[in-house]
């Protein structure tokens, strides 16, 4: 088995960010905010996050609020979304500034979404998806504003999308998928509703997921993606499952994905390296321990430390 190459994987991340007209850069512009979260926090979860300048990422990230509705875009001038709000708001919290938010103004958008049957909007227009729930109880709960929305219809929405597998959908009937599973769990898990879940039969499902060359997928019959390291992993150490697959054999996947010159991880062995997949491989990294890498709250997507700095230090 290789090792983690995290200089060089640091080296990757701060490259992306300074090559503004690059191809990749240009096509992520529309989520920028996104692309500063998965950065910036695989950054800190590598013990690396003072090789950028935090006054100029939070000066950057204001500009992407939207002054009328007080939600954030994924660049600046863009629309804002649920998908960027969340985005901002993790990366001031990683940055130790969530003092620079409105916390009123920010947390009224996120609530203001939410629909008569629990379930919440991304935007204005109205699309309903399960991760829209768990990023507007992630957010608010990081902002100490949960009492602003019905969490009982929430979690009660959200256990309307479970499926006879065990899994979960974006919608109710969805089929379950290792993606939506992650934040209709990570929902339950903060507003300490887990005993919704069957954990066995979830586990299973989970578990199930798990391909010969170790990587995990999103449904059946689909290829491996480093990306689901997270995805998988981060719903089995919610429910206290995640000594049912082989560790050793998800941590040789992910390290085969390296770009072992240049730095980055991709979603296989051998494809284009980027910054979404480096994340996840790192946080899947640090959900199986590995050494040297920070630990990551399953639930919230963030350090350890971080999550303990937001909720025991007032």
């Amino acid at each position: 088995m290789g090792e983690l190459e995290g200089k060089k994987h640091v080296q990757y991340i701060v490259s992306v960010e300074k090559k503004k007209d690059s191809f990749e850069a240009l096509v992520i512009e529309h989520l920028r905010l996104n692309g500063a979260y998965w950065g910036l926090t695989t950054l800190d979860l590598l013990n690396e996050i003072e090789a950028v300048k935090p006054d100029e990422i939070v000066q950057w990230i204001m500009q992407c609020q939207d002054i009328g509705s007080g939600g954030f875009g994924g660049n600046v001038g863009h629309d804002p979304h649920l998908l960027y709000t969340l985005s901002a708001v993790q990366v001031l919290a990683l940055l130790n500034r969530l003092d620079v938010l409105d916390i009123d103004k920010v947390s009224d958008y996120v609530a203001g979404l939410q629909n008569e049957d629990g379930s919440f909007s991304g935007d204005m227009w109205g699309e309903v998806d399960t991760r829209f729930s768990y990023i507007a109880i992630c957010c608010l709960s990081l902002l100490g504003q949960l009492s602003k929305i019905n969490v009982e219809s929430t979690v009660n929405y959200i256990v309307s999308c479970k499926n006879l597998d065990g899994g979960f959908g974006s919608i109710p009937g969805g089929e379950s998928h290792a993606g939506q599973i992650f934040c209709c769990v990570g929902t339950l898990a903060i507003t300490g509703s887990l005993h919704h879940v069957d954990r066995d039969l979830l586990g299973w499902w989970l578990c199930e997921r798990q391909c010969k060359d170790g990587g995990l997928n999103g449904r059946p019959e689909k290829l491996a993606d480093v990306c689901y390291s997270w995805w998988v992993l981060s719903s089995l150490v919610m429910i206290d499952r995640v000594h049912w697959i082989d560790k050793e054999k998800l941590t040789r996947f992910i390290l085969n994905c390296q770009d072992k010159e240049n730095g980055g991880i991709s979603d296989r062995p051998d494809n284009a390296v980027d910054v979404y997949h480096t994340y996840f491989g790192v946080a899947g990294l640090s959900l199986l321990e590995y050494p040297g890498i920070k630990s990551i709250d399953p639930a919230y997507a963030l350090p350890v430390d971080v999550v303990n700095r937001i909720f025991f230090s007032k």
